[in-house]
């Protein structure tokens, strides 16, 4: 079939790739190798960009280089959300009953904006008619609506390539089908160290 993948970028990180060797990920290629009877036409990407934090300036840096190295990719799109980043006092956790609460004040990062891009265009193909199956790579439970929509009311294909330990009950049992990430298939699907595009070689990151 026909078939449109929408990654959830965040929900990849920090499901699957954060702490691990494997961030250096061709997304095209694990798509390929999870969805061997689907004809990839297209992939989404869906994420934002990240700003330099205290105890990471050159986070920036790395992603840019990582998104680089996705621009290389056939028939790969990256559409982009946004941050918002800003100081709040936060209770902390562990007040005895009835003491007052004491606050710390944190940093809150919040991404904004993805999930929202990710059901839009999910839905304006499948409205559209460009493919025959959709498969999300994600396990936010806030996409259930629009993947009902998309297989009762279009009656197409949805499937979910779940990058978490635990697949969203609500999303497995909405979905046409359900496969888990594992690492064999993060390892199998690793970019070469050096690649070029129009601006030149691009570099994996040797700290990540």
């Amino acid at each position: 079939m026909d078939t449109f993948v929408y990654v959830d970028g965040f929900n990849l990180y920090y499901g699957a790739v954060k702490g691990t060797p494997y961030k250096w990920l061709n997304i095209r290629q694990l798509c390929e190798l999870l969805l061997p009877k689907h004809k990839i036409v297209r992939v989404k990407y869906f994420t934002a960009r990240v700003s330099a934090r205290p105890g990471d300036p050159d986070q920036p840096i790395r992603q840019q280089t990582f998104l680089r190295a996705l621009g290389t990719l056939k028939d790969f799109d990256i559409i982009y959300g946004h941050f918002l980043t800003k100081e709040s006092y936060m209770p902390l956790a562990g007040s005895p009953p009835g003491a007052a609460l004491k606050y710390a004040k944190v940093i809150r990062t919040d991404e904004k904006g993805s999930d929202v891009n990710l059901a839009t265009h999910l839905l304006w193909d499948g409205f559209k008619g460009r493919y025959q199956a959709a498969v999300l790579l994600t396990n936010d439970s806030d996409l259930l609506e629009p993947v009902r929509i998309v297989r009762q009311e279009l009656g197409l294909t949805v499937g979910i390539l779940n990058p978490h330990k635990k697949a969203s009950r609500v999303l497995a049992r909405q979905a046409s089908f359900l496969k888990q990430i594992r690492s064999g298939a993060l390892q199998a699907c690793q970019f070469p160290n050096t690649l070029n595009d129009a601006n030149g070689t691009i570099t994996k990151p040797h700290v990540w």
